[in-house]
């Protein structure tokens, strides 16, 4: 088996996921005993070649996963999203103004 291994080199990366999609991916890695990055490599590499990467329960257990994080978008969203201006946005604008991080809550 170890011959049939491929060395690779992996780069550390920062993308921005829809969160409730980055919940139902993190919780079927986990699932699945995987890390979020084995994830999502075996889900691209399958959908580059025309692939489905998910057999039926696995398919069900990601509809379960949805329902249960609240993740009510399909396929037919992916070109419709759009960031909503949320705590994030707004730390972000702090930074850009140079304003300082109220400390009052932090011990």
């Amino acid at each position: 088996m170890a011959e049939d291994r491929l060395l690779i080199q992996r780069v550390q990366t920062g993308v921005r996921v829809e969160k409730r999609l980055l919940k139902v991916l993190k919780a079927f890695a986990e699932y699945q005993d995987m890390t979020l990055g084995d994830l999502l490599e075996g889900i691209v590499l399958h959908a580059f070649d025309g692939q489905c990467p998910f057999e039926p329960a696995s398919l069900q257990r990601i509809k379960e996963l949805k329902r249960f994080y609240g993740l009510d978008l399909d396929a037919r969203a992916s070109h419709r999203l759009v960031e909503s201006a949320g705590p994030s946005s707004k730390k972000k604008s702090l930074k850009k103004k140079g304003a300082k991080k109220d400390s009052g809550d932090w011990k």
